[in-house]
């Protein structure tokens, strides 16, 4: 079940936010009872040089990875900054890559977030960039030494769950032609969202809303970390052929009265 990037192992698929948790220790909780190992955190929405349980790099567990992302940039110039000021702040290279491009519907600006992995991929940056589902960008952000894409499977914490299976379809087919990872992010509202994006061949899903906003947290959490189990199992396994018309589960072949 585990999932390299960049040839480093994740043994759960799934990952979480940082943002909307009513306290930072729901979000422990929530890190705790979804078993993850890695966590996104908005670097511009954080006060990082804030003192003991104000510091939300103290609530985050050791043994969970930091992926650093530029939330809230709407210009390339502005993704680059951040970017760069994450690294220097946490001393990582990974980086999930968003530059937005519309304040009302949250949509990225997929020309803008091309332009900016091209130079952030030259300065040794990990570049997991989140875009509008698009398998051409897919094609030019492999091309570009990106090490995973990730498209939305509806707006950003919209909770609408995947609208546009038969786009990620065609992505998976293009990052497999690389061998590069297709990681679902935005959209998902309830585990069954979850599921529906692994079955359809995402390597993993990424999300938040649906976790802090739900009623129970941690319950949801628990649920999403089994829900991305299940639908990894069953892309593996093979769904059965869908048919017009029944099939009875008992063959008839044999059966007494039968010719």
């Amino acid at each position: 079940m585990s999932l390299v990037i960049a040839g480093k192992t994740l043994h759960n698929r799934l990952v979480l936010g940082t943002g909307k948790y009513k306290d930072f220790a729901t979000m422990q909780a929530c890190y705790r009872a979804a078993q993850v190992d890695m966590v996104t955190l908005a670097v511009r929405r954080f006060d990082l040089g804030a003192q003991g349980e104000d510091n939300i790099l103290n609530w985050i567990p050791k043994d969970i990875a930091l992926l650093p992302n530029t939330a809230g940039c709407y210009t390339r110039e502005d993704a680059l900054r951040v970017a760069r000021l994450a690294r220097e702040a946490l001393q990582t290279d990974w980086l999930k890559l968003e530059v937005i491009g519309d304040p009302k519907s949250l949509y990225p600006d997929n020309e803008e977030t091309l332009e900016a992995a091209k130079i952030l991929v030259k300065e040794g940056f990990i570049v997991l960039p989140y875009v509008n589902a698009d398998p051409i960008l897919a094609k030019k952000l492999c091309d570009v030494g990106c090490a995973a894409v990730m498209p939305l499977g509806s707006a950003i914490g919209s909770g609408l769950g995947v609208q546009n299976p038969m786009t990620l379809l065609l992505i998976k087919e293009v990052l497999e032609s690389y061998g590069l990872p297709m990681i679902v992010d935005a959209g998902v509202g309830t585990a069954s969202d979850a599921a529906l994006a692994m079955e359809l061949g995402a390597d993993g899903v990424l999300l938040n809303t649906a976790v802090a906003e739900a009623g129970e947290p941690t319950k949801m959490a628990q649920a999403m970390d089994l829900a991305v189990q299940a639908g990894r199992l069953a892309f593996e396994a093979g769904r059965m052929p869908r048919r017009l018309y029944a099939s009875a589960s008992s063959p008839l072949a044999g059966v007494v009265g039968r010719t």
